[in-house]
């Protein structure tokens, strides 16, 4: 259903276009009884973006990376960021752009990918909605030894870790990246079938 008659654009002042867009919005929306409220927000437009999880279900393992993140870092993550690759789609198709950015990213050339979801992922402030994918790899697939591209300041590092290993790690706060575990937690639940108790 469309909200957009409860909405009335005031004024929108751009406050930074340094890196991406960072706007001021005054707007009145109309409330549940009727009233209408003004109210002002900002928002960061990043642009849109892509995710994807790599998944071997026969040796049952997951390809993920790791990279510095320096909003994570002053929020107090003294560590690198385990991540599944991502990139902002700059006006690319969602699975063009992540077929590339794996490759970049982990070195992989996938072969078939399969969106499963979308989401907004901070709707509050920024205003990126993520596709998020998912693919089977095989160990033959790997093409380079990826690591992103230096020049854009990536560092990346390539990570293959057990399903088991990967959730175990979301547990214990290691994984601390809400795409990450949103693809981890849709893999334990459709990807990999329960192991028998003699693989546990």
């Amino acid at each position: 259903m469309s909200i957009a008659h409860r909405i009335r654009i005031e004024d929108v002042t751009t406050l930074s276009d340094d890196w991406y867009t960072l706007k001021k919005t005054t707007f009145s929306f109309q409330r549940s009884d009727g009233s209408w409220q003004r109210q002002s927000r900002e928002t960061y437009d990043r642009g849109n973006g892509a995710t994807i999880l790599l998944y071997d279900p026969r040796r049952r393992t997951v390809v993920l990376t790791r990279q510095f993140r320096y909003p994570a870092f002053v929020n107090g993550h003294d560590d690198l960021l385990i991540e599944t690759p991502a990139g902002l789609l700059d006006d690319a198709e969602p699975e063009a752009r992540i077929r590339a950015e794996v490759e970049e990213e982990t070195g992989f050339r996938v072969r078939e990918v399969r969106q499963v979801f979308d989401a907004f992922m901070s709707p509050g402030s920024v205003t990126e909605r993520l596709h998020f994918f998912v693919g089977e790899y095989q160990p033959g697939d790997r093409q380079s030894a990826g690591g992103g591209i230096a020049s854009e300041g990536e560092d990346i590092a390539v990570m293959e870790l057990g399903i088991a290993e990967a959730l175990a790690m979301v547990d214990s706060g290691a994984i601390r990246d809400g795409k990450t575990i949103m693809l981890l937690q849709y893999a334990a639940l459709h990807l990999f079938p329960a192991a028998p108790p003699s693989a546990r």
